[in-house]
């Protein structure tokens, strides 16, 4: 007798809810850790094609680090498709005014561009400060000293 290979879908799937402190760690490795656990990739159940990630809540986002020269030297562009309309900011610029686009769009980056993607992305919680919302959930502390 065969055994046959496991595949989640979306009835078999068990959420969690992590917590991670961005203070004082780089902006890179804090979103590669972070879209990991939004993909799945985390767990031995992991299914390229179905939503098996776990909720991911980013705490202290103003007060990540931005190593070498990305501060001044990263530039994020968005165009407002308006002629003339192109419009520029550097990290640091951003980081100081809005820290939660930064996270946002740094781990949004680093998943599939597609409708299961964008699913993933909806479970990325980030939040200025040292409070959030979500303590109802009981999330777990998402210990990432190890990975970076």
């Amino acid at each position: 007798m065969m055994k046959t290979t496991f595949m989640a879908n979306a009835q078999n799937v068990d959420r969690k809810w992590y917590v991670v402190d961005a203070t004082d760690v780089p902006m890179g490795r804090l979103s590669a850790v972070v879209a990991s656990v939004l993909r799945g990739k985390n767990k031995p159940t992991y299914t390229p094609h179905t939503d098996t990630g776990d909720f991911v809540i980013v705490i202290n986002a103003e007060k990540v680090k931005l190593t070498g020269k990305k501060a001044t030297d990263k530039i994020y562009y968005k165009h407002s498709l308006y002629p003339g309309g192109l419009t520029s900011i550097t990290a640091g610029e951003l980081r100081d005014k809005n820290a939660v686009k930064l996270i946002e769009k740094s781990v949004k980056g680093m998943l599939p561009h597609n409708t299961l993607g964008r699913a993933q992305g909806m479970k990325l919680k980030v939040f200025v400060g040292n409070e959030h919302t979500h303590a109802a959930q009981k999330p777990e502390v998402l210990d990432i000293s190890g990975l970076i």
